[in-house]
Order: structure tokens, then sequence, then C-alpha cells
């Protein structure tokens, strides 16, 4: 038997209540991984309040956890005690299915995500996941940093791997946040020419440090209109409405606008839009552990780091709510 304290929502939107769990024995297959960092993701946030009606009450949030592998399953493989690992959005996989042997398993049915569904996640001591699903950090990684790459990394830079992303291609950013900072980037290290859009013109400077070359109101039509059939790539990370018809105007044809932040309401498109210059509207949740394997040595090579604010895990519910208002610049991070 193991137990853990963690930092649990008892029901939706409450604060959250330092609370111990009998984990049970230790599955064959599976990692218990002692947590040294947590990053703070919207997606706890809205778990927490249970935006999406899937949160399965009491449960501790918190899926971008930096650790050491503490103990091991009699199956598990290819990891070691003490090692330095990484548990993003998804816990485990069936391992069997066409999707996990094809390399896809971010996309199985069966997928338990690392918070919610009975699952404890990583606002605690300790957190478990299949031996896959701890993913070896690279020497030389910022591990103080690292904890947002497991999920908005992995998710900005899913579709240069998965659409095969030219260095040369031009890449626009929908919005400077949790999600934008990192795909600015991740773009500009890839090679790309970067445009960031943006509402907010005191975020013009910090985009160019990022690593935009080219700065875009989002509120200003004519400035969106002079980015008319330019883009190879735009990548929305906002979770709020768009113009879509005017953002999808900035596509070269063949360009593709791809969506990452967790947009509530339907995204209306033309077909002609589509047809006549032959782009395509997509999305993709997280990446596979070759993907975030991959994502985790192009960021340390690069140097790529997030930009975070610390808290310690005692004072979560500060940090939750520093979130909430919108002051984050650009995540969160609490350290054990």
């Amino acid at each position: 038997m193991s137990h853990m304290q963690g930092w649990a929502v008892q029901q939706a939107g409450q604060p959250l209540v330092l609370t111990a769990f009998d984990l049970g024995p230790l599955g064959a297959e599976e990692v218990e991984v002692a947590v040294d960092y947590c990053g703070i993701c919207h997606s706890d946030l809205s778990m927490i309040n249970n935006e999406w009606g899937t949160a399965s009450f009491p449960f501790v949030p918190g899926h971008e956890v930096i650790g050491r592998v503490s103990a091991l399953g009699a199956q598990a493989k290819g990891l070691k005690i003490g090692q330095r690992v990484g548990v993003g959005w998804t816990a485990a996989t069936c391992m069997h299915c066409h999707q996990c042997l094809s390399g896809h398993q971010n996309l199985c049915a069966q997928l338990l995500p690392t918070i919610g569904g009975g699952h404890q996640g990583g606002f605690a001591d300790k957190v478990r996941s299949h031996w896959a699903w701890a993913v070896p950090l690279p020497d030389g990684i910022d591990l103080a940093s690292a904890g947002p790459l497991l999920c908005g990394g992995i998710t900005v830079l899913r579709p240069f791997l998965a659409y095969e992303i030219s260095p040369t291609a031009r890449v626009g950013v929908v919005g400077i946040g949790g999600l934008g900072h990192m795909a600015l980037k991740f773009a500009k290290a890839w090679g790309c020419e970067v445009t960031a859009f943006t509402s907010n013109a005191a975020k013009a400077g910090e985009a160019r440090a990022f690593g935009a070359h080219h700065v875009v109101d989002s509120r200003d039509p004519k400035a969106i209109r002079g980015m008319a059939g330019t883009l190879d790539l735009l990548l929305a990370t906002v979770n709020v409405p768009l113009d879509w018809a005017a953002l999808m105007g900035t596509l070269a044809p063949l360009g593709r606008m791809h969506v990452v932040g967790a947009v509530m309401e339907p995204i209306p498109v033309s077909v002609f839009t589509l047809m006549l210059g032959e782009r395509e509207v997509s999305s993709s949740p997280t990446g596979s552990p070759i993907d975030i394997a991959t994502m985790l040595d192009f960021a340390t090579r690069h140097d790529i780091r997030p930009q975070v604010e610390m808290f310690p895990m005692g004072s979560v519910n500060e940090a939750l709510k520093h979130l909430a208002e919108g002051k984050a610049r650009y995540r969160i991070v609490l350290e054990a």
C-alpha cells in the first residue's frame, strides 16, 4: 500500500484542501514519482470548476509533474529508481489498441488522464503513471521551469511534428499567453518566420522577445487583411471566440489553421475558403510519449524555457487565484 498527500478539490469551484489518499498497491506496469515541481495549467482550473463536465470529485489536480522515480512495478520498463522524469496530461493508455500500437497513444480510447477519472494528479507529494508515460528528462533541462513543457509545450509543438512543418514556413500564433508564448519560442527555434497576433499592444515587445518577427493587432481588421494569403500555419492558442473568417483569410494556399485552445463554441468555416486554396483546419490533444521526449530534447538543445512564476505547493490556492484573475506571466509552477 502507498499513501499520498495532495491538495484536493472536494466540490466544483471550491478551494483545495490538503487530503490523504490511499493509492493501493502499485500496479505491475506502474511507476511512482516523488514530485519536485508541478505546473499549473488552465486545464487544471477548468477541471476544478468542472467546466467540461468530466471531473470526478474529490480529486487532486496537476498534470505537469517533474520528479524522481521512487517505486517501480514488477513489469515497468526502461526506468530506474531516482531517475528524473516528467508526467503530463496522460497517466496511462491501454498499449494494445490500434492507436497505441501505431504510435498515437495520446488518441487511445481508454486513455486515463492524470487528473480526474479516479486518478490523482501532481499537486501532491507523489503521483503514479504507466511506465511509458513517465518520460525521462534529458540532461541539462531546467527542472524548475520544465513542467509546463509536458502539457503546453507538447501541445504547441505537436502540429510541427505531425504535419512536418518546414523550417522555412511562415507561422502565425494567436494569443500571447501560457500556450502562445511557448509557441513563439518553438516556432522561432524551428527556423520559421513568426508573426504574433495579440489584442494587447503592451505585449508586443514581449512577443518579439519570445521569438516573433512581426506583431499584428488582432483587433485591427485592416492589419489582419494585410496578412491575407501569407501564412503556412496559424496556431490558435486562445480559448475564446475569434474572427475566424478573418484569420482563415491569412492562410496561404495549402495553409493550415490548427486550434489548440479549448474553444467551447463551434468554429464557423466556409467550405469555399478551404476548397479554393486547399486549406485545412485541425486540432490535436498533447502528444505521444515519443513526441514528448522529442519535444523535451528539442527544448533542451535550444534552451526553450517557459516563462514561469514560482509558488510553494502550500500556496496552491493563491496560485490558482492568480491564474484565474489572468495575472500569470505566463505559467505558474508549484515547488514541492
